[in-house]
């Protein structure tokens, strides 16, 4: 099965049921089902190829979402492109993932002069919300010029079809993109079923970024003929009010946007009693907030440990396996058991699986595992050795087979549920005329889970800049979620005999006597 078939299940179990809810109104599955049609008739005509790459550049938007389900409809892979990214970025991934047609919001259409020049493999561009001059075309005016009815299946939808291509950073922070195939999509969309079953076709609230798990889960829900409530961004309130408005069962969040709503002075004054799930994950999360979760939403929170390479949910923890007879967490800090459809083992440095207790790799295999790095045949072969998915994870599993993650093979940080990579991060601060060298690492904090730190050593006999405005000029070519929310100065930074800067020992002392190292 493809990918727009799961939708199309949702549609034909349940024509009338609103599909999205947000503020521009609400759509049925007739009629995102109709609007998908319309869209990939529209990609067809203007010469969009089986197998050819579609990417959506956007905020949360039930546009964006029908947007993909017309890319999917015209047997086209979805490349998932994050909004949020720094324009470099952008244009780095656009290009490596030979996007053919983009798909963007006109907040972000100023970004496409850019594109035309470093991505000359995109051969249209389309708004999704309003004409704009930079662009190709307005998906209002293809809809209502575009043919009705069903589009012809151009692929024959074998399981090791590429599905939808999704992005990593790599160590160097240079994003890799990640080849995930119709069986990767069809056995995600099974654990997540089997781990989190459903009293009835859930109500999915998309409160976190649509780029981010959030975007594949929401998809994955409307295989249950799910309503998907689209929130354009994250905020306490907002969330609060949707879930007892729209009765909403289901949601994910990172744990640092649950910190927030256990924080909102509403959260324990609305009516949350619909909630069946929440889904956490990304981050490691603080067992005292989890607790107050627990008290404050219910038993309904929801473990998981994945990554782009096998998505999402290559371990689980059910609510009811949370707590105890005590009402004390029953396996603390663990992020469950391996999925149905996954071995998740731990592995030393040579190939070798451990017994209970021991401490190494979490590797994993299974159809959850990507098919390989898009373009990349050698970073494929480096993450595949002896056979199994290496995950850069360090962790344990004890005798009754829960998993527990305890550091990072790897230097990314995990900072809001979101991956930071430490070299990317070092070079844009590097561009400044003042900086000599850095480390960039990630120290323990209560609300983001990890917090990007940078010490800083200054060129000879300059001044430091005001760390406001390094932190500033780091802002400006990394977003938001990559600039370091903590910056010092040193006079020298430690380096090893061969003269590489120590990130280790600068990062050591704030994790010192904690249980974890992430």
């Amino acid at each position: 099965m493809r990918m727009i078939d799961f939708f199309d299940r949702g549609a034909r179990n349940a024509p009338n049921r609103p599909c999205m809810v947000s503020d521009l109104g609400v759509s049925t599955y007739a009629e995102v089902r109709a609007r998908s049609n319309r869209i990939a008739h529209a990609l067809i005509a203007d010469g969009f190829a089986a197998g050819a790459h579609g990417a959506v550049l956007s905020g949360n938007d039930p546009v964006a979402f029908e947007a993909i389900l017309g890319i999917l409809r015209a047997d086209g892979v979805w490349t998932m492109a994050n909004a949020r990214a720094s324009l470099d970025e952008n244009a780095f991934l656009l290009d490596l993932l030979d996007v053919d047609t983009l798909f963007i919001h006109t907040d972000i259409a100023e970004r496409i002069a850019r594109f035309r020049r470093d991505c000359p493999k995109i051969r249209r561009y389309v708004t999704i919300d309003q004409p704009h001059p930079e662009a190709d075309a307005f998906l209002g005016d293809w809809l209502a010029q575009a043919s009705d009815g069903d589009v012809p299946q151009r692929r024959e939808g074998r399981p090791e079809e590429l599905a939808f291509l999704a992005n990593t950073g790599g160590t160097t922070g240079a994003p890799r993109g990640v080849m995930l195939t119709n069986l990767v999509w069809q056995s995600l969309v099974s654990s997540l079923v089997a781990s989190m079953p459903m009293k009835a076709p859930p109500v999915n609230l998309v409160a976190a970024p649509m780029t981010h798990a959030a975007g594949p889960l929401a998809l994955a829900s409307m295989a249950l003929s799910g309503t998907v409530v689209v929130l354009p961004q994250f905020e306490a309130g907002a969330v609060l009010e949707a879930i007892e408005r729209h009765g909403v069962t289901y949601m994910f969040l990172p744990p640092t946007a649950i910190y927030m709503l256990l924080a909102h002075p509403e959260a324990r004054a609305r009516d949350l009693s619909s909630l069946e799930y929440i889904s956490y994950a990304g981050a490691p999360m603080s067992q005292d907030r989890l607790k107050e979760a627990i008290e404050v939403f219910g038993p309904v929170m929801n473990a998981s440990f994945g990554q782009t390479e096998a998505p999402m949910c290559v371990t689980a923890m059910p609510p009811h396996q949370h707590l105890n007879a005590a009402g004390d967490l029953a396996h603390p800090g663990s992020c469950g058991q391996a999925n149905l459809l996954s071995r998740v083992e731990i592995m030393n440095d040579e190939g070798q699986l451990l017994p209970p207790g021991e401490r190494g790799e979490i590797v994993v295999r299974g159809p959850l595992v990507m098919a390989g790095y898009y373009k990349n045949p050698q970073a494929t072969a480096d993450v595949s050795r002896f056979g199994w998915h290496h995950t850069g994870d360090i962790g344990y599993r004890d005798d009754q087979g829960w998993f527990h993650i305890v550091d990072r093979k790897k230097d990314m940080i995990i900072s809001g549920g979101f991956n930071v990579y430490p070299a990317e991060v070092e070079q844009a601060l590097q561009a400044h005329p003042a900086v000599q060298d850095c480390a960039v690492f990630g120290i323990p904090d209560d609300k983001w889970g990890e917090q990007v730190t940078a010490v800083v050593e200054c060129r000879a006999g300059v001044e430091p800049p005001p760390v406001e405005d390094l932190i500033a000029f780091a802002r400006e070519r990394l977003g938001a979620v990559k600039t370091p929310k903590q910056l010092t100065y040193t006079p020298a930074l430690p380096r090893s005999l061969a003269g590489k800067v120590l990130r280790a020992a600068l990062r050591k002392p704030y994790w010192d006597n904690r249980e974890r190292a992430i």
